[in-house]
């Protein structure tokens, strides 16, 4: 691999480290809406085996989809420096 790509790369890890430092709070879950008639928005969190669930009501429902959308972009960068810093490791360029 050459000395540009290698370069290249790095870069696009020290922006996906800048994304992350950005990124705001984050929380694993996703909100789900529950009701047949009366449907009503709560925060579903599967820990250990068993569903946690909290009601969100329409005030803290938007944030808290931000803050699992949040969590999704996280796991997408961490997937992407993932395969950047396992080719540099490869390729014994480290950061």
């Amino acid at each position: 691999m050459d000395t540009k790509e290698l370069t290249k790369m790095k870069r696009r890890v020290r922006t996906l480290q800048n994304q992350l430092g950005k990124l705001g709070p984050v929380m694993r879950g996703s909100v789900v809406i529950i009701g047949t008639r009366n449907k009503q928005p709560y925060f579903s969190l599967n820990k250990n085996k068993k569903t946690r669930l909290i009601y969100l009501g329409k005030k803290r429902e938007d944030k808290a989809t931000e803050y699992s959308q949040n969590y999704k972009k996280l796991l997408e960068i961490v997937e992407e420096m993932t395969i950047i810093n396992m080719t540099l490791l490869k390729e014994n360029a480290c950061l």
